[in-house]
């Protein structure tokens, strides 16, 4: 293990857990990295700046029922009341344009007494009328942010219906213009938006994505969520995994606490070293599943198959190495005891990855009438919820199946599932839980 303490930042540390043994011409290597950040500086301390741009949506579907246009105006007032006082914020109306509420003039405001209570007078003009195109809401934070001088920059998007006033594609550029710019906690609000939308949106940018059945319960939620973001004081900070000559990354994944597939996301970071983004931090721990391939050996043989640091890389800025490193192994043996033995924590999180996807698939087998398909990916599902001890998720399950047998994963499709328990199950799909120690 190596730890680094940023000045007047959180000490990061990284722990890695393998079994790093192999058979005779045995070639790939796993393991689990563990990121932690500990020890920040106090929720007051002015020193770590940040920009929020909130993004309430604002279509002519939050007027049905009217309550949600209330809810969502008490649960954005809710969260600028939730700013650390010195952060830079703004409002932003999202229908099929976007426009500023709060405070206008492209520019942000900073939180205080008089701007949070001006930014709550504005909310209150707040109506519902117009489509729904996010690409745009998301173009106007990004201008809004850049515009800050800060470390961290972050969205909160709300929307309770389907992107319908732009095409996928256009979503898209939008999402790629704008990722390592700035991270974004999306939120689905009421059952008439597309959880793929949400999702996509939170996993290009780095955040949480979530569904609020509820629109009563938007005030609690927004609350979490900001003060989650006031929490972070390192922004842009990427795993740097270096391989020797010979080696081949399969894939690096977040598996703790959602899983996130990062491989596609490499930046090259000089010779045989690569960046994974993960976002910003806080006092916070997160696990990584690293695997990689080496050229063979003979037995009694050993190499170093991968180095894992931390850096934080904001654009514009000079590379600040964050100092704590974890070494991945392999050695080469003829123990059979030794090089069959699967490391539990690599067990786990491939478990984790793999009830995922079984809801995923799943979910969409019973969407398009494969009830035998959906019935088997569920129920595999069912029983690796149970093999993990994900409780949360093997709830959520048993409302869209009636679970006979979960150890051998024999279940029946319910025969009537509510819209709001089948997406809650499909948005928090990725949510897992850490290894039993």
């Amino acid at each position: 293990m190596a730890n680094f303490a940023k000045p007047g930042g959180p000490r990061f540390s990284v722990d890695v857990y393998q079994n790093e043994y192999l058979p005779e011409g045995g070639r790939e290597v796993n393991a689990i990295v563990t990121v932690t950040a500990r020890g920040g500086a106090a929720p007051t301390d002015p020193g770590t700046s940040a920009a929020v741009v909130l993004m309430v949506d604002c279509s002519g579907s939050m007027d049905h029922p009217p309550t949600k246009m209330r809810n969502a105006r008490d649960a954005t007032a809710a969260a600028v009341d939730t700013l650390r006082d010195g952060t830079h914020f703004g409002i932003v109306d999202g229908t099929h344009v976007a426009r500023e509420v709060y405070p206008g003039g492209g520019r942000l405001a900073v939180a205080g007494p008089t701007t949070r209570a001006q930014a709550k007078q504005a909310l209150r003009r707040l109506g519902a009328g117009g489509g729904t195109a996010i690409g745009t809401w998301l173009r106007l934070a990004d201008r809004l942010l850049a515009g800050a001088d800060v470390s961290i920059r972050h969205g909160i998007l709300l929307t309770d219906g389907r992107n319908e006033h732009e095409s996928a594609a256009e979503l898209k550029d939008t999402l790629d213009a704008c990722a390592g710019r700035f991270t974004c906690d999306a939120r689905g609000v009421g059952t008439d938006w597309e959880v793929k939308e949400v999702t996509g949106i939170a996993s290009a940018l780095l955040g949480t994505a979530d569904i609020v059945a509820d629109p009563a319960r938007l005030t609690e939620d927004f609350t979490r969520v900001m003060e989650s973001t006031m929490g972070k004081e390192v922004a842009d900070v990427a795993l740097r995994v270096w391989t020797p000559v010979g080696t081949r990354i399969k894939f690096v994944r977040q598996v703790a606490p959602s899983v996130e597939e990062l491989t596609d996301r490499r930046t090259e970071a000089g010779p045989r070293a690569g960046d994974y983004p993960t976002g910003s931090w806080g006092e916070e721990s997160r696990d990584y599943h690293l695997c990689v391939e080496v050229p063979a050996a003979g037995l009694g043989q050993e190499m170093l198959a991968a180095r894992v640091s931390l850096v934080a890389a904001q654009p514009d800025r000079e590379v600040q190495n964050l100092g704590a490193q974890g070494l991945v192994r392999a050695v080469w043996t003829d123990d059979m005891a030794a090089s069959t033995s699967l490391n539990a924590q690599v067990a786990h999180y491939t478990g984790q990855a793999e009830l995922a996807q079984a809801i995923r698939e799943g979910l969409d087998f019973r969407k398009a009438g494969d009830m035998d398909g959906a019935t088997a990916k569920l129920g595999r599902a069912v029983q690796l919820a149970g093999v993990s001890g994900n409780a949360d998720t093997a709830k959520l399950l048993a409302k869209v199946v009636d679970v006979v047998d979960a150890p051998t994963g024999t279940v029946r499709l319910k025969a009537k599932v509510a819209e709001a328990d089948e997406m809650t199950l499909d948005t928090r799909s990725t949510k897992t839980v850490r290894v039993k120690k």
